[in-house]
């Protein structure tokens, strides 16, 4: 290949405009990237050499560090799998474009001066020009051939065959002058072992004449746990994740007998920006033999607690292991079991020993982890004593009550634990459908997720005591016992129950009597074994059919002066105005659409005309 001048991708050159202008937080952050890099190069090899042993040959894997003080070079420089030409125009002259769009979106205010950023989103390699004005890459495939790459990051980079190479990757930093503390052993030793003492290969020092092996080179998750701190637990979670915040919690366990496996499982702080992307494939980090195998190995963790980060290590698999084989493999089915627990257990521990730490995971994961209810049968009664959820029985936003909170506070009458379901916390507090639970001082707990309207539906009873919507037909306060005043008013509105029937004939199932309303005066719900008004509502927005769609049914408040009105309506085009007003209230009220909101709108106001309207004045003879 002759020398040959490219530009980089468009994005690319705004990754790198960045990198060199603005992110100058934590310059050091650079090595650790590069070494991270060459690790998995390393790593990768070792993978590959798996099927054709000739690969590996006779040297031991490692990174090396080379300062020059007098050519004011720093080279990283590892013996792995290296790239041929066209990988090192596809690494290093472009950039994932979804991972790029979202790191161009994260660099804004403040994070914009965050180096840290960098890892997280895949490009690593950049932060080389933090320190650096020019940065040259010779790499060689083990089984290819050699290339150099140059560039001064401003728009282009050279590239060019390179036949001196041996195999694997030199990364060669040309430092500004001041950032020459870089080409000092003593820094270098200190960043390595800050960063990356950890890793499981040595991390050799070439410098003065002499070569210094700087870093434990033994695989962090396989020394005891009398030896590690939190300080390395942390530095070890953010190698493995690129997070720039600490983990919340962690379990670190070693399983020996029938199966035998260690893994080390991490309770991130924040979320990752894919966490709800469905596409993106979650899960911990597979090693067999400590040979990493696979970085997202979805099989070993279900989707609910894809917020979980880490990494298992197998003796009981084979080093050739597939995704194909993990898919119906038992000692993968038995490892996933036993994950799923120590998460668990995990999150108990939190909520138990340090509920604001677990408040806070629960805004953040809280949506995910609700998904385990649905998912899987065998935890959810663990799974839904870890639940979260507002109640009208607690103020504010934040504040959260849980199921045993819910049953110690149940009424010695009260027939079950009700729940709501609403688009948002003040759509719920301020609903019809608990306005009788509130004036009966009966707890209801409020559910504005999504995912809530399945949740709800898999939970069907906690401690004995069944569940039970506020907003179906079942929930009527009515006593079952009918006292006089009851009696009365189905008499009364007897009639007009069956003409709102009909006027509204298409829309509504019936007409009833409420015990639930003490302010509205009419309301919406749902039939004894129809879904909810709001799912038929997400399946609709979802273009996807309702299998159990049926008309809700129009529950009147007796005591209220517009169902009085409606009661003694002069004539049939006045009933059927007031009547579809009330409806469209009660829609509304549920969150739903109008069919024609003008025509509502119109009705509404001739009702608020007609009320200011003066009355005629009674003359008494």
């Amino acid at each position: 290949m002759e020398t040959q001048t490219k530009e980089f991708q468009a994005e690319t050159k705004q990754v790198l405009r960045l990198v060199i202008h603005s992110l100058y937080s934590n310059k050091e952050i650079f090595l650790r990237e590069l070494i991270s890099n060459a690790s998995d190069a390393c790593e990768k090899l070792r993978f590959e050499a798996l099927a054709n042993p000739g690969l590996l040959g006779a040297d031991e894997l490692s990174v090396t560090l080379i300062p020059d003080s007098g050519a004011g070079t720093l080279t990283v420089k590892d013996n792995g799998i290296g790239m041929s030409g066209d990988e090192v125009i596809a690494n290093l002259g472009t950039i994932a474009s979804s991972g790029t769009r979202k790191f161009l979106e994260s660099m804004s205010g403040d994070a914009a001066k965050d180096a840290q950023l960098i890892g997280r989103f895949g490009v690593g390699f950049y932060a080389a020009f933090i320190v650096a004005d020019r940065v040259a890459v010779v790499s060689k495939r083990a089984d290819g051939e050699g290339v150099r790459w140059e560039s001064d990051g401003e728009g282009t980079y050279e590239i060019r065959d390179d036949s001196n190479q041996e195999r694997g990757t030199e990364v060669i930093l040309h430092l500004r002058a001041e950032d020459r503390e870089f080409l000092e052993p003593a820094r270098l030793r200190q960043l390595v072992r800050r960063y990356s003492d950890h890793l499981s290969l040595p991390i050799v020092l070439e410098a003065g004449g002499s070569r210094e092996t700087i870093n434990q080179a033994k695989a962090f998750w396989t020394r005891p746990k009398s030896e590690l701190t939190d300080e390395d637990y942390q530095a070890f979670y953010k190698h493995l994740t690129h997070d720039t915040e600490d983990a919340r919690a962690w379990a670190h366990n070693r399983v020996e007998g029938n199966i035998e496996y260690t893994s080390l499982l991490y309770l991130p702080k924040r979320a990752p920006f894919d966490l709800f992307d469905r596409d993106q494939r979650g899960g911990v980090q597979l090693y067999v033999k400590r040979v990493f195998i696979m970085d997202k190995a979805a099989e070993l963790l279900p989707p609910w607690l894809r917020f979980m980060r880490g990494l298992v290590d197998t003796a009981d698999l084979p080093l050739n292991v597939s995704r194909e084989l993990l898919q119906n493999n038992r000692t993968v089915e038995k490892i996933r079991s036993a994950l799923v627990k120590r998460t668990l257990d995990l999150l108990e521990e939190l909520a138990a020993d340090k509920p604001a730490e677990y408040a806070e995971f629960w805004k953040t994961f809280g949506m995910v982890l609700k998904e385990g209810v649905i998912d899987d049968a065998g935890q959810r009664e663990r799974i839904v004593k870890l639940l979260r959820l507002h109640s009208t029985a607690v103020a504010g936003d934040a504040a959260t009550v849980t199921f045993a909170d819910y049953v110690s506070r149940m009424k010695p009458d009260q027939k079950a634990i009700y729940y709501l379901t609403a688009d948002t916390l003040a759509a719920a507090r301020n609903s019809p459908h608990i306005e009788g639970f509130r004036a009966r001082d009966i707890e209801v707990l409020l559910l504005t997720d999504r995912v809530d309207e399945w949740v709800a539906s898999h939970i069907h009873e906690f401690e004995g005591r069944k569940l039970a919507s506020a907003a179906g037909s079942s929930a009527d306060l009515t006593s079952a016992i009918q006292t006089p005043e009851q009696a009365a008013a189905e008499s009364a509105y007897k009639e007009t129950l069956a003409h709102l029937g009909k006027t509204l004939s298409g829309k509504i199932a019936s007409a009833s009597l409420s015990g639930r309303l003490t302010d509205s005066p009419a309301c919406l719900v749902a039939g004894e074994f129809g879904l909810s008004l709001r799912m038929g509502r997400i399946l609709k927005q979802a273009g996807q059919n309702n299998p159990f769609a049926a008309l809700p049914i129009l529950e009147l408040n007796p005591a209220h002066p517009l169902a009085l009105r409606l009661k003694d309506a002069a004539d049939e085009s006045a009933f059927g105005e007031l009547a579809t007003v009330l409806y469209d209230q009660a829609l509304l009220a549920e969150g739903g659409e109008l069919e024609d909101p003008a025509t509502f709108v119109r009705r509404v106001n001739k009702l608020i005309v007609e009320g200011l309207a003066p009355q005629p004045k009674i003359v008494l003879g």
